[in-house]
């Protein structure tokens, strides 16, 4: 079970590129697709949704008894998807019970028991078994998220997109969201597109890095990371130095921390003696990724990770 792009691009009317050349392999479990806010993220979703046609390229998915070529058979895709876009819309004077039930009818589970026993498991799974009388409108952000999240779990999808997900959640929602994802990622691909490293570094066993509407990463996130290790050295800076200090090193991040400027600076050894060597993250992956393209030593370094 997989998912396919293949040189995948797409430019808006008013000149914007929001694609540019995208291929990525996606296998079975979860995928984070980390970038900024307007890096492409949710272009991307939306074409692999069937929600928007590309200039260029190709989506195909794999489910391991088909392979369905997603910009020409738009149907057989959306049998076995489930999509949680940023924002949606939902019927404030139903109730949450109700309208998962004719989400589930319009997905194509008709069957009355076999319903009612889909919608009770995505409510407890949800955590909101116990509002499931309440109307919608009545609903927190969160809760409301929580729900975009039921509809999008309906009929076991294989393939599963979520745009953004823990926006709103509180961090106990989080958490359990996350968990959920990761035991569906067992039986389905499930890409995550977010801005939040955190909801990447522990649950997803592959990880792309997009900006600007191109892929600057493609890896394992603990290979990433490894990667990294011995290379990454911190010091506090008066910011008066700040430019100083990017002019001279590999700076991927600069952090206020408790009144203090604190760099963190890629090099394969000290850069002097008052830097300290850390533990990398994540976090100096995507930072060192996203400045690889002006800084040549920092696309080599990360070049082994893919």
């Amino acid at each position: 079970m997989s998912l396919r792009i293949e040189r995948l691009s797409k430019t808006y009317a008013n000149g914007t590129t929001a694609l540019r050349d995208v291929s990525l392999t996606i296998p079975r479990g979860m995928f984070g697709l980390l970038g900024p806010n307007g890096a492409g993220k949710s272009t991307l979703m939306r074409i692999i949704a069937t929600l928007q046609e590309p200039d260029a390229g190709s989506v195909k998915f794999d489910s391991g008894q088909a392979q369905i070529n997603v910009l020409e058979d738009k149907t057989a895709l959306r049998r076995v998807l489930g999509y949680l876009p940023q924002e949606f819309g939902l019927y404030k004077n139903v109730s949450a019970e109700d309208l998962l039930d004719h989400f589930a009818v319009l997905k194509g589970i008709v069957a009355k028991t076999e319903r009612r026993e889909m919608v009770g498991r995505l409510l407890e799974q949800t955590n909101l078994a116990g509002d499931r009388k309440k109307h919608l409108g009545g609903y927190s952000g969160g809760m409301r998220q929580r729900f975009g999240i039921a509809v999008a779990l309906l009929g076991a999808p294989q393939l599963i997109i979520v745009d953004e997900p823990t926006a709103g959640l509180d961090p106990a929602e989080r958490l359990r969201f996350l968990n959920l994802l990761a035991e569906l990622g067992q039986q389905a691909v499930v890409i995550l597109s977010t801005h939040i490293v955190e909801d990447v570094s522990e649950l997803c066993s592959r990880m792309a890095i997009i900006d600007k509407g191109e892929i600057r990463l493609e890896a394992d996130p603990l290979s990433a990371i490894a990667a990294l290790r011995g290379r990454v050295f911190m010091r506090a800076v008066q910011r008066a130095e700040l430019a100083t200090y990017n002019a001279s090193h590999a700076v991927i991040s600069t952090k206020l921390l408790a009144g203090r400027t604190v760099i963190r600076v890629l090099a394969d050894a000290p850069p002097g003696d008052e830097f300290t060597p850390v533990e990398p993250s994540l976090e100096d992956v995507y930072f060192a990724a996203m400045r690889s393209r002006a800084e040549p030593e920092l696309a080599a370094a990360l070049h082994t990770t893919a």
